[in-house]
This record gives C-alpha cells, sequence and structure tokens, in this order.
C-alpha cells in the first residue's frame, strides 16, 4: 500500500531531503535519506525501497545516471527532482526509466500525490505481470532500460516496426502508413517491453516539445495504432490496457 511504502529521499540539499523525508514520514511512510548516489545504493544493498524521490542535479553522479543504473537492475519506482521548466531533464529522466518527475521548489502534497500514483501503477504492473485475474503473465521484465539498440526491427502483433527507417510494415513486407505522434508512440513501447507506461508518461515520450497536452489523446491514438498491429483490435494482445495504470507492449503476443 502507497500509505507504507519504503522511500528513499536522494538529495544534496539536507533542508530539502529532511523537509521531505519529514512530511512523507509523517503521512506513513517508511523514509530513508540519501546524499548521493553512493549512499542510496548502499541503503538499498541494506534494504530494498519501493519507491525513490532522486534529484537529477547532484554533484559527482548526476540523477540521471543514478536513474539510468536503478532502472537496469530492478523496477524500483523512480521519482525524479527537476529544475522548474527544464524540459530536457524531465523528458531524458523519463527515457532513462524514471515513473514520473517534479520540478523544484517542490510542493510537498503534489510529491505526495505523484509518489502515491507512482506506487498504485508499480502495484498494478506487479499485478500484471504475475498474471492477475488469469491473465497470462508477460515474458519480458518490467524494466526502464530501452531492450534494443537503434536500428533494430521489432515484431509488434502482425506487423514489424523498423525504428531506423520509421516504417512499420505487415508480414508481407508492405508499408502500412504511420504518422510521426503513432511512431513515436509505438517507439516508446518497442524500447519498454513489458513495462506499463502511464498516459502521462507516453505523452512526454512522445511529445516532448509539450505539442499535445490532454491525456485522452494518447487513448485515440493508441486505438488507431491497435487496428495495424493486432490481429483482433477489439480484444488488444500486443498493447494491453492495464486499468488504473496505462499502457503495456507484450512482445511475446502472437502475430
Amino acid at each position: 500500500m502507497a500509505d507504507t511504502a519504503a522511500i528513499i529521499v536522494c538529495d544534496d540539499e539536507p533542508d530539502l531531503r529532511e523537509a521531505v523525508a519529514e512530511y512523507l514520514a509523517k503521512r506513513g511512510m517508511d523514509v530513508r535519506q540519501a546524499e548521493d548516489g553512493a549512499v542510496l545504493r548502499r541503503l538499498l544493498a541494506e534494504r530494498p525501497a519501493d519507491c525513490v524521490v532522486l534529484d537529477i542535479a547532484m554533484p559527482g553522479e548526476d540523477g540521471l545516471s543514478v536513474a539510468r543504473a536503478l532502472r537496469a537492475e530492478s523496477d524500483i519506482g523512480i521519482v525524479m527532482l527537476t529544475a522548474a521548466g527544464d524540459v530536457v531533464d524531465r523528458v531524458v529522466g523519463l527515457e532513462v526509466g524514471a515513473d514520473d518527475y517534479i520540478a523544484k521548489p517542490v510542493d510537498l502534497r503534489e510529491l505526495l500525490a505523484r509518489l502515491r500514483a507512482v506506487l498504485r501503477r508499480r502495484e498494478a504492473t506487479q499485478q500484471a505481470l504475475a498474471g492477475a485475474a488469469g491473465a497470462p503473465a508477460l515474458s519480458q521484465p518490467a524494466t526502464g532500460t530501452p531492450a534494443l539498440p537503434p536500428g533494430k526491427r521489432v515484431r509488434m502483433g502482425r506487423t514489424w516496426l523498423d525504428l531506423d527507417a520509421r516504417r512499420l510494415t505487415g508480414a508481407d513486407g508492405a508499408e502500412i502508413p504511420l504518422g510521426p505522434s503513432e511512431f513515436a508512440l509505438l517507439r516508446a513501447f518497442a524500447e519498454r517491453p513489458g513495462r506499463v507506461l502511464s498516459r502521462e508518461t507516453l505523452l512526454d515520450l512522445a511529445h516532448p516539445r509539450g505539442d499535445e497536452h490532454f491525456d485522452r489523446s494518447i487513448d485515440v491514438r493508441i486505438a488507431r495504432i491497435r487496428r495495424k498491429v493486432e490481429a483482433v483490435p477489439e480484444r488488444p494482445a500486443v498493447i494491453k490496457t492495464i486499468r488504473g495504470a496505462g499502457y503495456v507492449f507484450d512482445p511475446a503476443a502472437d502475430a
């Protein structure tokens, strides 16, 4: 449950770190503190955590590097602290596997809400991957690290996505037309197999310039690409809906 979650706050600013830790602890969370990546790793080795609140701008190893390493090893929740208005840090953070971000100065109530949302999505992901409600478990780990280097062709149900050529082709080799935003969404899924992606994460990955600001626009676009990659779009197997959490790409789905 979100209120009893184990959290590590990693920030080199003692005042901010302690304020965040105190606020979360008063709301029932099990909170530890780390001033840098090395201490964070030591704390995780001593005892796992459900989520890390991780500052990007730390001396020495920065938060993006730490997030990338964490995501390569586990599906721990990661909420990044970014400079206000820094879209580049926000997008890069999501690309290396962060689940969410919040800008400094930190609004503690918003941070708590975002943490709880990440924890709920993480719980939904674990249930989905465990085959909740009789659904088959996915064959890929739920990590945020891109599973494929650039230039690879990825099978997506009955189609193939060429990441370099930005083309989607059917089993017969015929090209299936793709709009730029449709390709961006397919690429986000192809590089993160088995990981549940929220609508907000998909908006940031597929529209880093902020030209779309409506969560439900993702639903419309996913409905469109399902008609292209799914054998039966009304019963999606390739890009599945995880209720209350987002969408997940199953690379093992039958063509």
